[in-house]
C-alpha cells in the first residue's frame, strides 16, 4: 500500500518512520509542512491524487495546549479545518485515513475508564478543535479510523519525559500535579499499533489507545527519575491549583482500550513497562 504519514517530524511521525524499516512491504510518503502543507486544500488533493495514495495516517496538529486558548485561530485550522480536508481527499480517492485524536475530548469529570461510546464535552480550545477534527474525519472518510490517546511521549521532540530527566538533573527539589489522573503512551507502542490496524485492514470506528495501568503526573515523574537513575531531586505532589495553566486539564482521562484490542488484536504494554523502554533507548542515544 502507499502510505502517507503527516507531521512525520513529531514524536509519532519519527515513531512511524522508525517502523517502516520492520513494515516494508508498503511504500511511504513522510511530510511535514515543508513537503505538504495539509491547511492547503489544492495542495493536498493534486498531492494524494498523483502519489495514488491508500492509507493517511494524520499525525500532525497544533498540540501547544495552554497556548492554543489565545492562538484559536491556527488551532482550528490545523485540528479541525486540516483534517476535514485530508479526509475528503481521501474520500475523493477511495482511501482510508487513520487520524489521531485525545483524550482532551472529554473534560475529566469521570470516575471510570472513558470508552468510545462516552458523549465527548471538552473543556479546552485544544480539546474542541481536535473533536471537531474528529467529526470532520468520520463525516467525509468512509474508511475512517480516529484513534484517541493521551499522555504522548518518546525520544523524539520536547516531552514531559524529557522535561522531567532535565529538570530531575538541574533542580533539588521538583513540584509536579497528583490529582490528574491518566495514563502515559509511549509514542512507539502507538506507531505500532497503527502499523497492526493497516496490516489487518481498516475496521471503520473511533478507538481509544493509551498504555496499560493508571498513575498522577507525580506518579509519573518518580518512575522517571527512577527509571532515569536520578536520586538527587525530591519530587513533591502538587495540587492543580498550585499550577495554575490557562487551559484546564482533564483530572481523569483515563481511556478503556477493550475496543481497540478486540477488534485488531493489539496487546498493550503496562505504562511502565514502555518507559523503562523509552528511557533505555534514551540512554543508548547518549
Amino acid at each position: 500500500m502507499r502510505i502517507l504519514v503527516t507531521g512525520a517530524n513529531g514524536q509519532l511521525g519519527n515513531e512511524m518512520q522508525m517502523l517502516a524499516k520492520e513494515n516494508p512491504q508498503h511504500l511511504y510518503y513522510f511530510t511535514d509542512v515543508q513537503e505538504l502543507d495539509i491547511c492547503d486544500k489544492e495542495a493536498v488533493w493534486s498531492y494524494i491524487s498523483e502519489k495514488q495514495i491508500d492509507v493517511i495516517v494524520n499525525c500532525a496538529a497544533y498540540t501547544a495546549v495552554d497556548k492554543a486558548e489565545d492562538d484559536r485561530e491556527l488551532a482550528h485550522k490545523l485540528n479541525s479545518v486540516a483534517p476535514g480536508i485530508l479526509a475528503r481527499a481521501a474520500q475523493a480517492n477511495n482511501a482510508a485515513m487513520i487520524q489521531v485524536s485525545t483524550d482532551y475530548v472529554f473534560d475529566g469529570t469521570a470516575h471510570t475508564p472513558y470508552t468510545e461510546e462516552c458523549k465527548p464535552c471538552p473543556d479546552s480550545i485544544y480539546g474542541s478543535t481536535k473533536l471537531e477534527g474528529e467529526q470532520e474525519v468520520m463525516d467525509h472518510c468512509e474508511k475512517a479510523v480516529v484513534i484517541r490517546t493521551a499522555w504522548l511521549y518518546s525520544i523524539y521532540g520536547n516531552n514531559f519525559v524529557k522535561t522531567m530527566i532535565r529538570l530531575g538533573k538541574e533542580r533539588d527539589d521538583l513540584g509536579v500535579v497528583f490529582d490528574q489522573i491518566g495514563t502515559p503512551t509511549y509514542a512507539n507502542d502507538l506507531a505500532r499499533a497503527i502499523y497492526t490496524i493497516i496490516n489487518k485492514g481498516i475496521v471503520r470506528g473511533i478507538y481509544h489507545f493509551s498504555n496499560e495501568g493508571v498513575c498522577s503526573w507525580y506518579d509519573f515523574t518518580v518512575a522517571i527519575h527512577r527509571l532515569a537513575g536520578i536520586t538527587s531531586c525530591k519530587v513533591r505532589p502538587l495540587h492543580t491549583a498550585e499550577y495554575p495553566a490557562k487551559a484546564n486539564r482533564p483530572a481523569y482521562s483515563v481511556l478503556d482500550k477493550t475496543k481497540i484490542k478486540t477488534t485488531f488484536g493489539i496487546e498493550i504494554p503496562h505504562w511502565e513497562e514502555s518507559l523503562e523502554r523509552c528511557i533505555g533507548k534514551m540512554k543508548n542515544d547518549e
